[in-house]
């Protein structure tokens, strides 16, 4: 009788909650693996540190707290792997193919899920559709894993370098930014191979499923001599990709030759180290210089970056690209006056135009809200000399979080239980995305809100 009264109430929950639990569950039961002893080299793992761990590598955004290499054994390191790899591909995902796999199909509500996360329109074969985005992401962790083991299997010998190629490659796909070096991936600034390889599993594993598979049926019909076009979602997406990597590359490059910063290692290394930035300061999170050593402005400038993040259905968290080219499409339009926002010669319908200013306020209060707690939690004293700098630090964390980044000021290590927990929680809700936690808290009326007379009043 109980096992069919929570079997009735899992088959009623709204699809933004069956998004929300799956994540929680696979992160709880991911976080008592890695609290094992087998998964530890010393000590086991507390559980505030597992938690915000396993949340980084769910959320595949690459925060962390102690030290992969050196904390966790190789089974810990594992599941680490699984973890990212299961959370870059999206719960849903795999549990519709279990679906499939059970012959037990798939309803209205788990369509409206895999849609919410990979494509922004219905498909015809939801089977075919997560079968592709397997292989797809299979495929190109191993041409990423196969370029790494040129540089690391020479370095680490074939077992070990094979592992550090396939740890890489699925961290760089899927936009986790978690690496087996205690210094991230400094020790190779200047390796063309290592860059050029997680730079583009960086921005494959970004821009989206539905746009690579958009871009794959295009080759098929160019082969064969077929007319194609580009739907409006993936123009905007590599439009906006492509100026946010340029634009970000050529802004730090200036900011960081002015402030003096590569004085001493010369222009090549600071066009390696300025372009890998901007590629993985939106999503992934890995780095190849200290971030400390840039200036405030290209501090600033990689927390907007990591505000706006990857594209929709992607391994990425932020508001996404796609949200930041409707949202100044749509500012464009309303202070021209025209009562339709158009992008490339498309009306945009005005639900979706909504739902991007209401993403983007959301965000900036989350964002805002989150950052005061953190800070509530972390910093004590007055505002004196040795806390100048404490603000810009900590929003940089939460953005990062938020993002599902993983990029750090050096601050994350440092954070009490209380403000561990607290920026799990921001990646968690990065991850499942801003939207739908926010259904799941506030419940919707299902009908029009009361329609009163109206009364205008003065703003600006």
């Amino acid at each position: 009788m109980k096992i069919s009264r929570l079997k009735h109430r899992l088959q009623n929950l709204s699809p933004a909650a069956t998004l929300v639990n799956f994540y929680a569950l696979a992160i709880l039961a991911a976080t008592a693996l890695l609290m094992t002893p087998f998964a530890a080299q010393g000590a086991p793992v507390g559980f505030v540190d597992a938690l915000f761990t396993i949340t980084s590598a769910m959320c595949v955004t690459g925060l962390t707290v102690v030290d992969t290499a050196s904390t966790f054994s190789l089974f810990g390191q594992l599941v680490i792997l699984a973890t990212i790899q299961l959370g870059g591909l999206g719960i849903t995902t795999f549990s519709v193919y279990l679906f499939f796999y059970l012959r037990s199909g798939v309803g209205l509500r788990d369509r409206w899920v895999i849609n919410e996360t990979l494509v922004h329109s219905p498909v015809r074969s939801m089977h075919d559709l997560v079968r592709a985005v397997i292989h797809l992401t299979l495929l190109i962790e191993g041409i990423g894993a196969a370029c790494l083991a040129l540089v690391f299997v020479p370095q680490f010998g074939w077992l070990q370098g094979s592992y550090y190629a396939v740890f890489h490659a699925v961290s760089a796909f899927c936009n986790a930014g978690f690496a087996l070096f205690s210094d991230n991936l400094i020790g190779y600034r200047n390796d063309p191979i290592v860059n050029l390889t997680i730079m583009a599993l960086i921005i494959l594993g970004g821009i989206g499923f539905l746009v690579m598979r958009e871009l794959h049926d295009i080759w098929q019909r160019r082969r064969r001599g077929l007319r194609w076009r580009l739907s409006l979602h993936s123009k905007l997406v590599l439009l906006t990709s492509s100026i946010l990597i340029v634009a970000g590359w050529a802004a730090l490059l200036v900011l960081e030759l002015t402030s003096g910063t590569f004085r001493s290692t010369g222009l090549g290394e600071a066009l390696w180290v300025t372009l890998f930035q901007s590629v993985t300061t939106r999503t992934a999170g890995f780095n190849t210089i200290d971030l400390n050593a840039f200036s405030v402005p290209s501090i600033f400038l990689m927390i907007v970056l990591m505000f706006i993040g990857a594209s929709p259905g992607s391994t990425g968290g932020g508001v996404k690209t796609t949200s930041l080219a409707l949202f100044l499409a749509a500012l464009y339009s309303r202070l021209k006056g025209y009562r339709v926002t158009s992008v490339f010669k498309r009306t945009v319908p005005d639900e979706t135009v909504n739902k991007t200013f209401t993403l983007f306020l959301l965000a900036a209060l989350w964002i805002g809200l989150m950052t005061f707690f953190v800070l509530l939690s972390e910093v004590t004293g007055s505002a004196g000399s040795q806390n100048q700098g404490v603000l810009l630090q900590y929003l940089f964390e939460v953005v990062s979080a938020f993002g599902t980044v993983g990029l750090s000021l050096g601050v994350t290590p440092k954070l009490s239980d209380t403000g561990k927990l607290l920026v799990a929680m921001l990646m968690f809700v990065g991850r499942v995305g801003l939207l739908t936690f926010a259904f799941v808290v506030v419940k919707q009326a299902g009908r029009e809100g009361t329609e009163y007379a109206e009364e205008n009043i003065m703003i600006g």
